[in-house]
């Protein structure tokens, strides 16, 4: 029966991540979560600002 690790459950065999690369995952997430958010804000604040044009004419 092979080892596994008990945090994930992978086998023993298999290459560990080592904390780098699980870090460098862990950034590259936040930064496109950070951006899409971002760009969802810039959205919201143009479509704002088209409805606020809109309502003075």
């Amino acid at each position: 029966m092979p080892q596994t690790d008990r945090k994930s459950g992978s086998s023993a065999s298999s290459d560990p991540k080592t904390g780098g690369e699980d870090r460098q995952e862990r950034l590259a997430s936040a930064l496109r979560a950070n951006l899409k958010k971002r760009k969802a804000q810039a959205r919201s604040r143009k479509a704002n600002e088209g409805n606020a044009q809109n309502k003075e004419e």
